[in-house]
């Protein structure tokens, strides 16, 4: 059976984290594709409009331009309205019948979980992997007790799925395989004034994108 990963968010602008991540995750999973899935406007987030979709689109195409297993998805962003996860995976379990899907989901939007709709159906559903990030304590305490029977915490496998390892049901995987601490939301403020000193943290040719469409300023 094929593995198919898609990691859900803004990508506000996408940069090197991200992308470190969805390369660690591949052979960590034995996953077959994995999938950037832009989300057109996040239901959970209301006080801030992203930048459109077709330039956060570009911009994940560019980054992911020579990483054959990385692609990118356009099923939230063709809905152009605030779309819901649990209709999301709904989708994607009927797109991907005949492969084991997994949905791949930041620190903070664990940590945040409760604020999404029907939150507790999205963790069962399928299963979830959450990136930890340095500095970033993850806890299990904001879940329900059958969430919380479902958590594997991948830390403590050398962050890779075992080779025996099987289950009847999705699993949440804990894993913290990409030490990086890169926050759009930093990345966005500094790009404010046309000027850019964290180069190392997008990119090249995404910097280069941002720059000549003057985006985030």
């Amino acid at each position: 059976m094929k593995r198919v990963a898609y990691f859900g968010g803004t990508f506000d602008p996408v940069h090197c984290g991200h992308i470190a991540v969805a390369k660690a995750l591949v052979p960590a999973f034995e996953l077959d594709r994995l999938y950037f899935l832009p989300a057109f406007h996040a239901p959970h987030k209301p006080d801030r409009r992203p930048t459109s979709g077709y330039h956060r689109y570009a911009m994940l195409s560019i980054a992911t331009a020579n990483e054959p297993m990385l692609m990118v998805s356009t099923l939230e962003l063709d809905k152009r309205e605030r779309r819901y996860t649990i209709d999301t995976l709904a989708e994607l379990k009927a797109l991907h019948a005949d492969s084991e899907l997994f949905f791949v989901m930041g620190a903070d939007s664990w940590m945040d979980i409760r604020t999404w709709k029907d939150w507790e159906s999205v963790l069962l559903a399928v299963n979830h992997i959450v990136v930890s990030r340095p500095g970033f304590e993850l806890s299990s305490d904001h879940v329900t007790p059958k969430v919380q029977s479902r958590i594997v915490d991948f830390r403590t496998s050398g962050n890779r799925l075992p080779a025996d390892f099987a289950t009847d049901e999705p699993q949440i995987f804990i894993t913290d395989a990409v030490n990086q601490d890169i926050s759009a939301t930093e990345l966005r403020e500094d790009l404010s004034d046309g000027e850019f000193d964290r180069q190392d943290e997008i990119p090249a040719e995404v910097a280069k994108y941002i720059e000549k469409y003057e985006l985030y300023r």
